[in-house]
């Protein structure tokens, strides 16, 4: 799928359905915010949430005091659901309406999150051309925390294929410049009671090329 049909299918899911209507819903990204408190970075590192468009997420990231907040989505339409829910605190959050694969960062991020983007793109240049961005805009020692549907999880979600991973093969795709550093398999309950396997990876990203750079 290219890039706008990637961006037409996801801004009509969001114009089409409420936040409960969709199986990712989640009142609470409690594994999320653990893995990014286990980064112990500062309130003021610069974290991103990739595909966060009406994720929760950054909602629990200000209500705990972080002030360096971006959300890359591929529709407009989940960024205004989020901004609306917030109010005026959305204010502070950077909201970029953009396909990750051909997003352009314009500064580095302490923490790269992503719960929503990366198992949906089912082909190689789109997945080569994410580690792509995700190398530029992760600082040297930055982390990045990963969620996809597990190897058990379902093969299909909101009409479209998915690429299941675990730890390992997620770890061979990124390649050497990320180390594993934790990993978590979680039995997301869907709105409707349901439940979907996902599964969620830590890494340190360390680039030598980087260092000598510098």
């Amino acid at each position: 799928m290219s890039a706008p049909d990637r961006q037409a299918h996801w801004q009509n899911v969001y114009t089409t359905k409420t936040e409960k209507e969709v199986s990712w819903y989640q009142d609470r990204p409690s594994i999320s915010l653990e893995f990014i408190d286990a980064a112990r970075i500062g309130r003021d590192a610069a974290i991103v949430d990739i595909g966060g468009g009406a994720s929760r997420l950054v909602d629990a990231l200000l209500e705990a005091g972080y002030g360096n907040l971006t959300v890359l989505d591929l529709s407009e339409a989940a960024l205004a659901v989020s901004r609306k829910r917030i109010g005026p605190p959305a204010a502070s959050v950077k909201w970029l309406t953009g396909d990750v694969t051909t997003w352009q960062p314009s500064q580095q991020y302490d923490v790269w999150h992503d719960r929503a983007a990366f198992h949906f793109l089912a082909e190689e240049k789109d997945r080569k051309a994410y580690i792509s961005r995700l190398k530029a805009a992760l600082r040297n020692g930055g982390q990045t925390i990963i969620g996809t549907f597990a190897i058990n999880g379902p093969e299909r979600c909101s009409g479209l294929p998915v690429v299941r991973y675990d730890a390992a093969s997620l770890a061979a795709l990124l390649g050497p410049d990320f180390r594993l550093l934790a990993d978590r398999v979680e039995e997301h309950r869907m709105p409707w009671g349901a439940s979907q396997i996902f599964q969620y990876s830590g890494f340190l990203f360390h680039s030598p090329q980087i260092r000598r750079r510098n």
